[in-house]
């Protein structure tokens, strides 16, 4: 997996995907100061990479959750990546929106899923787990079971871990913040004098930079 996890971060930073920014920050819909930016959607334009998350994807997926039987994404971000997953496994699909729609039959979760079916959730990106867990209480109030999670990327925040432990769901990533950093620094898009000031801003993401 550490291979793996290696060349699906030089990926996404190939294709800005995934942008590092130690001194120039970005600031996040939460108000938070990050040095990082991810928007994974932008593999969708890539065929050969699209492919590689797709196909890796499910392979993770046959060999961690082998029961499955129906992937559910996360919207917006997953949706398009687990409706790919779902047709290679060829399994039923079905996503989670993050709020109910506002009209019609009000649905949190769009598609058709058995009862008790056995699902795995896709997400493009894991930062809290806020969101995420969300969307795996409302497969798990459709009445089907949650397998697990996979997802493309993560931060790592320990509260993130914290969370998909009290939620019982178990989470498997293809790559993570420490390889991004790693891939970043071997291929000279950050310098050494960099490192340190995006580990410390994990370690309080919330207060950093202010």
């Amino acid at each position: 997996m550490e291979k793996l996890g290696k060349l699906i971060a030089s990926k996404l930073i190939e294709v800005k995907a995934i942008k590092l920014q130690p001194q120039n920050p970005f600031t996040w819909a939460s108000g938070w100061k990050a040095p990082i930016y991810c928007d994974n959607r932008k593999t969708l334009s890539y065929p050969g990479i699209r492919s590689l998350i797709k196909m890796e994807l499910a392979r993770v997926i046959s060999e961690t959750f082998c029961e499955v039987e129906a992937i559910a994404g996360v919207a917006t971000g997953a949706i398009a990546q687990g409706a790919l997953v779902a047709d290679l496994l060829g399994v039923p699909f079905a996503y989670v929106r993050s709020s109910p729609k506002d009209h019609g039959l009000e649905n949190l979760v769009e598609g058709e899923l058995k009862p008790n079916a056995k699902v795995v959730i896709i997400e493009d990106l894991i930062s809290t787990g806020g969101s995420s867990l969300k969307a795996a209480e409302a497969i798990r109030n459709f009445g089907c079971e949650v397998l697990g999670m996979v997802a493309v990327y993560t931060h790592g925040f320990p509260m993130a871990e914290e969370n998909f432990a009290k939620a019982g769901v178990k989470l498997v990533t293809l790559t993570d913040y420490d390889q991004v950093i790693e891939e970043a620094l071997r291929t000279g898009y950050i310098s050494a004098i960099n490192v340190e000031l995006l580990r410390d801003w994990r370690k309080s993401p919330e207060t950093w930079g202010l």
